[in-house]
C-alpha cells in the first residue's frame, strides 16, 4: 500500500509570511486530499491564531530573533535555539515529511537545518527584493529557491532559485460580489471607497496620517475602509469603517477603488493579482530598504503611485484625492499593475515541491 504524502511548512510572524504558508499548504491539500499538512511556527506570533483558523495543525517553537541593540533578551537565545531544534527534530520524526517548506521567519530556521540534517528535501519561498536572515542562513543548503523578483542570485545560489511569484490567498480571486455588494457587506455607502492597509500589524505612519487627515476625505466624497492593525488603539469617527483587522479581504479589496498600502511582497502581489489601484508608502524600518525598491519595481511601469514615509502625513491624502477625482489615472495604475501579476505563482511552488518528492 502506497504511504500518504506528507509535509510541514514553517515561518510565520507577519501576515507577509504567513499567508503564503497558508496557500501553499491549501494548494498541496488541495493536490494531495489524503497528505499530512502540518505547520510549525513560533509560539507568541500570529500563526498561532492564524493557520489553525485555515482548518491545519501548527506546532509552536520557543523561537526568536536576536535584537540587534545590546539586550538581556538576547542571553535567552541559544536556549531558544537549542530548545527549537530539538522539538523540530521531535516534529520531523512524528510527521516524518516528504519536504519541508520554508516561507521565512524565526521559526523555519531551526526547522528546515533539522531537516536538511536528516536528509530530508527542503523548499525555501522568498516574498521580498531582499531576503530575510534566516532564509540567507538556509540557501546553502536548501534544494530549492523559490522568488518573486530578479536579480536574487545577489543572495542566492543561481542553480536552485526558480522565479515564480508569490502565492496569495486563493480566496482573493474566487470572489464574485459587485463593489456594491462589497461596500454593503462592510455596512458602506455604494460612494467612491479608498481601502487603507497597513500589513497584519499596522503602519504607524499610515495611521497618524489617516487619523488627522480622514475628515478631508470625508469632505470630498470619498469614504474610508481603514484596517489599522492590532497596534493602533484610537477610535476616530471616519467616514467609513475603521477596523483592527480585516478577515475577509477579498470583499475589502472588491469595495475598493483605490488602495492605500505598504509595500510588503506579499501585498504588492495581491494587488497586481487584483489589478488594483493603489498608493504605496514603504516602511523604512525594513532591511536594505527592500520596501522601497518593491514599489519602484511597479512605479517604474506606471503601476502605482509612490509616497514616502517622511512625507505622507502631508502628501498621503491629497495624492489619494487627485487620483480618486482621476477615473483615467486610476484606470491606468489598475491596467498596468495587472500585467505585473503572476497569478499562477502557487501552482508553481507546488510543481517545484512536486520534483523535489519524486527525484
Amino acid at each position: 500500500m502506497k504511504k500518504s504524502l506528507s509535509f510541514l511548512i514553517s515561518g510565520g510572524g507577519t501576515g507577509g509570511h504567513i499567508f503564503p504558508a497558508i496557500a501553499i499548504g491549501k494548494a498541496l491539500q488541495a493536490k494531495y486530499p489524503e497528505a499530512n499538512i502540518e505547520y510549525v511556527g513560533a509560539k507568541d506570533k500570529m500563526e498561532m491564531q492564524k493557520v489553525p483558523e485555515a482548518g491545519f495543525t501548527i506546532h509552536g517553537l520557543w523561537i526568536s530573533g536576536i535584537d540587534r541593540k545590546l539586550s538581556l533578551k538576547n542571553l535567552a537565545f541559544p536556549f531558544k535555539l537549542l530548545s527549537s531544534l530539538t522539538r523540530s527534530y521531535f516534529i520531523i520524526k512524528k510527521t516524518k515529511p516528504n519536504a519541508v517548506i520554508g516561507v521565512g521567519g524565526f521559526a523555519s530556521g531551526p526547522l528546515l537545518f533539522m531537516a536538511n540534517l536528516l536528509g530530508i528535501p527542503t523548499l525555501i519561498q522568498e516574498q521580498n527584493s531582499y531576503p530575510g536572515i534566516t532564509n540567507k542562513l538556509l540557501a546553502k543548503k536548501a534544494d530549492r529557491i523559490c522568488v518573486a523578483f530578479k536579480g536574487m542570485d545577489r543572495f542566492f545560489p543561481k542553480e536552485k532559485i526558480v522565479l515564480t511569484g508569490n502565492p496569495i490567498r486563493s480566496q482573493l480571486l474566487e470572489t464574485d460580489h459587485t463593489p456594491k455588494q462589497a461596500r454593503a457587506f462592510f455596512g458602506l455607502d455604494d460612494q467612491p471607497t479608498v481601502l487603507a492597509i497597513g500589513g497584519s500589524l499596522g503602519a504607524r505612519t499610515l495611521n497618524m496620517a489617516l487619523e488627522t487627515q480622514h475628515n478631508e476625505l470625508a469632505q470630498n466624497g470619498v469614504q474610508l475602509l481603514w484596517q489599522t492593525g492590532k497596534f493602533y488603539t484610537k477610535e476616530n469617527d471616519v467616514h467609513g469603517k475603521q477596523l483592527t483587522f480585516i478577515k475577509e479581504m477579498d470583499m475589502a479589496y472588491r469595495a475598493a477603488d483605490l488602495v492605500i498600502s505598504r509595500a510588503g511582497a506579499s501585498s504588492l502581489s495581491e494587488l497586481s493579482a487584483l489589478g488594483k489601484a493603489s498608493v504605496l508608502i514603504p516602511s523604512p524600518n525594513v532591511t536594505e530598504d527592500h520596501q522601497t525598491k518593491n514599489a519602484m519595481a511597479l512605479v517604474d511601469e506606471d503601476a502605482a503611485v509612490l509616497v514616502k514615509d517622511k512625507e505622507a502625513n502631508t502628501e498621503l491624502i491629497p495624492t489619494v484625492l487627485r487620483l480618486m477625482a482621476d477615473n483615467n489615472a486610476t484606470h491606468t495604475l489598475g491596467t498596468n499593475i495587472l500585467k505585473q501579476a503572476k497569478p499562477n505563482a502557487t501552482s508553481s511552488i507546488v510543481h517545484e515541491i512536486e520534483k523535489l518528492i519524486n527525484q
